[in-house]
């Protein structure tokens, strides 16, 4: 299966939403993000990773913040305050929720 960034981007455009699913298998889900000037989003409940797809920026990840490029991997742990900050009008990027609710055990 292949899912390509340009058919993400265009289909977060056609239905006019910043987040959409791609792909889910077990406990595996892959959505492509593009927020509009702020980033609103809230904890999650299962453990996150970020595939930066384009544009640059800051990302704030339990009160430590670091810049950002396309390519770039970010992880967040389950229930942390994160958000991305400072970003390009172009920003967009993959996110992968996986593992239990709660997070993965150490």
């Amino acid at each position: 299966m292949k899912i390509g960034k340009k058919e993400v981007l265009e289909k977060l455009v056609e239905f006019n939403v910043p987040f959409k699913t791609f792909f889910e298998h077990g406990t595996l889900s892959v959505e492509a993000y593009k927020p509009e000037k702020v980033d609103l989003q809230q904890p999650h409940s299962r453990d996150e990773v970020y595939i930066i797809i384009s544009g640059s920026g800051e990302f704030l990840n339990n009160g430590e913040r670091t810049t950002f490029i396309p390519g770039d991997f970010l992880f967040v742990r389950a229930g942390i305050e994160h958000r991305f900050e400072n970003f390009t009008d172009d920003f967009s990027t993959w996110v992968i929720f996986y593992g239990p609710e709660g997070g993965e055990k150490a």
